[in-house]
């Protein structure tokens, strides 16, 4: 389960209102929409909810990962994305890890939302969470989201393959930043503001805070290779480039380490893993010069219509004139 963009623009039937036998037929069309393999298809049709779920996550994944990179020479379209993870560059390490993100944070809320069938509120041991239901409030289930995830991704502890060690790892660290991102949140009731009950319950964090906690580890990745761990007796990953410049003694990548495998190509120009940077929109003073790869940028004026002068009319509508401005766009040569 990666971004491959293609289900984010499949259109879902609706599951308005109708029989439960004509809901189950909507759901089981939704789960042969999506690109899953037998076995994740298999639990898909199980979860009545989890397509709509897997599509959200998508979406949001592919929002989050656009927005992050809006600035950069990859700016995680969907072209080319299907070559781009067969590879081992940094930016599929992104893919995987905001993947994984994606859909443990949509699981969770799809959970404290009710449109989960299998499962509802965070149940932890430590917050009195029936106290938190019947003032309305509903944590966020993030226990129930990562077991089912590991569940769904079919994570097997130890592989000798490079490739597949290091899509595990990232997805890992995906999951780990909306971990990193649940919070405590506790409110007041009683009389007059006062702390008679007290109710507590899990809530995670927008995604765009773990959209900006990957893009740091993104920018901090760290290249691997394959290594045999003598005393435990199987391979495992390692790197020069933690606490150690020599291969003689490698170090193992942090748990929270964005890791690859491979140099990622410059996307200056068109290929099979981008559109290149010709045409694209940059900051003069930020980033045309790194985002044209020195091939220099147009300049070119438009006006621009916005609305200006509003004013509140009574009783119930705001009044607006249109103003026009000038702006200067900058654009990256061919």
């Amino acid at each position: 389960f990666s971004l491959t963009g293609k289900e984010a623009l499949t259109h879902f039937p609706s599951l308005g209102p109708s029989t439960n036998s004509a809901q189950g037929k909507v759901h089981m069309k939704q789960c042969d929409l999506l690109k899953l393999s037998r076995k994740q298809k298999r639990l898909c049709r199980r979860e009545p909810g989890l397509a709509e779920t897997l599509r959200d996550a998508i979406r949001l994944g592919i929002m989050e990962c656009q927005y992050q990179f809006r600035s950069e020479r990859w700016n995680c379209s969907l072209e080319g994305r299907t070559s781009l993870l067969k590879r081992g560059f940094k930016e599929t390490a992104f893919l995987y890890a905001v993947s994984s993100a994606a859909l443990t944070h949509s699981l969770a809320r799809a959970c404290s939302a009710g449109r989960m069938e299998r499962c509802t509120c965070d149940d932890s041991p430590d917050l009195e969470n029936r106290k938190a239901w019947q003032w309305g409030v509903c944590g966020d289930n993030l226990k129930y989201s990562t077991k089912f995830l590991k569940k769904f991704l079919g994570q097997k502890r130890i592989g000798k393959d490079l490739r597949a060690k290091v899509d595990i790892h990232n997805t890992n660290v995906g999951i780990k930043a909306v971990k990193n991102g649940l919070k405590t949140t506790c409110k007041c009731h009683g009389v007059s503001g006062s702390c008679a009950v007290r109710t507590c319950w899990k809530q995670l964090s927008p995604f765009h805070e773990v959209g900006r906690l990957l893009k740091l580890r993104y920018d901090d990745a760290v290249k691997v290779f394959s290594t045999t761990n003598d005393a435990v007796g199987h391979s495992e990953l390692a790197s020069p480039q933690r606490h150690s410049h020599s291969t003689k003694h490698p170090a193992s990548p942090r748990a929270t380490d964005l890791v690859y495998v491979e140099d990622s190509p410059s996307f200056c120009r068109p290929s099979k893993y981008s559109l290149g940077t010709a045409g694209r929109t940059c900051s003069r003073e930020g980033n045309c010069d790194s985002m044209c790869c020195g091939r220099g940028y147009n300049t070119q004026s438009r006006l621009v219509t916005f609305s200006c002068h509003c004013q509140v009319q009574w009783c119930c509508y705001v009044e607006c004139q249109q103003c026009m401005q000038e702006e200067v766009v900058y654009s990256c040569k061919q």
